[in-house]
């Protein structure tokens, strides 16, 4: 979740640097044992020589993510799909339950949007952290609530759309930073849902349309009576 947001200097360190993405690639090599996956090469990718600075990442990261909700890969999940008045708050919505199901809310002064893929990655991780608590305490409720709410996230949210996003990043960068880290996304996103049991969403999904919602409004126009 550290490289979906804006790029500082620990940025650099923990995931473009050899050391940082050597410790992570390290982490990974246990699950990729586990789950035969192949996690670690594609965290070790990330450390491209030489390193980007934090300047030439935020250079990147504006060029590919924009300064608005429709950059060149928007990384807001109710910017694809159908075009629909409802869809995107009914998606909104479905977050905030999550969330909330949670204990969690999002940071005022974060000044983002709860479908962002960094938020989203961060709601995944606060269930894995709880699920692996749920394993060590020998608790079988929590471990089955935990593992419920990853799979109908992942269903209705971010193995949905992420491997899309994900995708897109690789073909608009594919020999930059953040090319390799939606490679990576993809990756991992594949990897969950195939342990949680859920369908991986498509590999494209097109940006709803910005166009005013042609749909009559059911109350007719201002002035009009009402009719029971």
């Amino acid at each position: 979740m550290l490289g979906f947001c804006p790029p500082t200097e620990e940025t650099v360190a923990r995931l473009a640097r050899a050391e940082g993405a050597g410790a992570l690639a390290e982490a990974a090599a246990p699950l990729d044992a586990a789950d035969g996956t192949a996690l670690a090469p594609l965290v070790r990718a990330l450390a491209v020589a030489p390193a980007p600075s934090g300047e030439a990442l935020g250079l990147a990261y504006g060029r590919l993510f924009g300064h608005t909700a429709r950059g060149a890969a928007s990384p807001y999940e109710t910017e694809y799909g159908e075009d629909s008045l409802w869809a995107p708050q009914r998606e909104m919505s479905d977050l905030g339950a999550f969330f909330r199901a949670f204990g969690l809310v999002l940071d005022p002064g974060a000044r983002e949007r709860p479908d962002h893929i960094a938020c989203e990655c961060e709601f995944l991780l606060v269930l894995a952290r709880r699920e692996a608590r749920a394993s060590a305490l020998g608790d079988a409720p929590l471990g089955d609530e935990a593992r419920r709410a990853t799979r109908l996230f992942l269903r209705d949210h971010l193995g949905r759309w992420a491997p899309a996003f994900g995708g897109a990043l690789a073909r608009l960068d594919p020999d930059g930073f953040y090319g390799v880290l939606g490679g990576l996304l993809v990756g991992v996103v594949t990897a969950e849902c195939g342990r949680a049991g859920v369908a991986v969403g498509p590999s494209f999904l097109s940006l709803r349309s910005t166009a005013p919602d042609a749909t009559p409004m059911a109350c007719g126009p201002a002035g009009a009576p009402l009719e029971a």
